[in-house]
């Protein structure tokens, strides 16, 4: 264990941990926009300088290690002078639109500039302007925003694996971008957007539909597959407009591309909601729609008719009962599906075994 002192506080700390993180643990705070807990430091906001002992300039919190008998100051009418003109220069280079931007409320470097006091920009001088937008289906990416913090392209190599964008150029040409400044083309899993401290990665689908004021979030668990991801719902009038992933969930708040983009069919006007019974056959009719009879609808060659659940398993409860009389318990077979938990496929295993008494179950999980 290593013992230093931070604003006064003695504090022992592991050997390796960074001055940041040990700040975090003791709830003394240090504003930061390119650092992320689940990612590499990087230090290249320089929002979290603090002051070292001994040593003759400011140093970043992120990045350095902390160190026997170390001394250090995070909050000086200093540090603080630098940090705003920090701020200050990386909103020289960021457009003021906060009034329509996607991330309004929910935005870092927003919040920041809130603190800070930061209503004008004393530093003027050429923007960059980024007129080209991407073609990609899911997530959009306004250039105008970044502020090359790197969030994104460390999760996207360290996390996700698949590095579908770097930093391209220097100095004032820097960007972030895919190979050769192409569309976005990639597994669009959407972490990028998750850690994204800006309004430069939102969602497509996000656009125009609702940002902090009348949404409620509602926790729930993805659907897609049996590993229980958990996901936040943000829903307005009774519609989903995005989805999110708590840090403090067991997915650590990473989701797949289904799982934060697949919600459409949530309010899909051609989803079931309640169940169908079979009572004629037909040969005509493919797809699904309704009858005339509002309580029918028609699926591929076959009519049915709305039911109460209770109507239905009693229905499923008696089928079952008579298969199994005249044919007996292996006539019956079960297939489970992988969209299903771990405890509700469990459960299905043991209703086939133990209640309907046939081992003949299979599930769905394979490539």
């Amino acid at each position: 264990m290593v013992t230093l002192t931070i604003d006064g506080k003695n504090i022992a700390m592991p050997e390796g941990t960074t001055v940041l993180d040990a700040a975090r643990m003791f709830n003394i705070e240090i504003p930061t926009l390119c650092h992320h807990p689940k990612l590499t430091p990087f230090g290249g906001c320089r929002l979290c300088i603090v002051e070292v002992k001994g040593v003759p300039r400011p140093l970043t919190s992120c990045t350095t290690p902390v160190s026997e008998g170390m001394e250090v100051t995070t909050s000086t009418p200093a540090l603080e002078d630098l940090r705003k003109t920090m701020l200050e220069l990386i909103l020289s280079d960021h457009p003021n639109d906060c009034m329509v931007c996607e991330k309004a409320g929910d935005c870092t470097l927003q919040e920041l500039a809130y603190f800070y006091g930061i209503r004008e920009n004393r530093f003027g001088g050429e923007r960059r302007i980024y007129e080209k937008k991407d073609g990609n289906p899911f997530i959009e990416r306004d250039m105008g925003k970044c502020i090359l913090c790197g969030r994104c392209v460390k999760v996207c190599d360290e996390i996700q694996g698949v590095g579908a964008i770097d930093f391209a150029y220097r100095g004032f040409k820097s960007k972030i971008c895919p190979t050769f400044e192409k569309d976005l083309d990639c597994e669009f899993c959407g972490q990028c957007v998750a850690v994204c401290p800006t309004g430069a990665l939102t969602g497509k689908m996000w656009q125009l539909r609702g940002r902090q004021k009348d949404i409620k979030g509602i926790d729930t668990t993805c659907p897609y597959c049996g590993t229980g991801c958990n996901l936040t719902l943000h829903v307005r009038q009774n519609e989903v407009v995005r989805v999110t992933s708590k840090e403090d969930t067991w997915n650590e708040g990473w989701l797949c591309a289904k799982g934060r983009f697949g919600y459409s069919f949530i309010n899909s006007p051609d989803r079931l909601t309640k169940p169908l019974i079979r009572i004629v056959t037909r040969d005509k009719g493919q797809g699904t729609s309704k009858n005339n009879d509002s309580s029918l609808v028609t699926c591929r060659s076959s009519l049915f008719r709305e039911a109460s659940w209770d109507e239905a398993l009693d229905y499923i409860a008696a089928k079952l009962k008579e298969i199994k009389e005249r044919h007996g318990a292996d006539s019956i077979a079960g297939l489970s599906s992988a969209r299903c938990t771990t405890e509700e496929n469990y459960l299905f295993q043991k209703f086939m075994r133990a209640a309907v008494g046939t081992n003949n179950v299979d599930h769905c999980a394979r490539l």
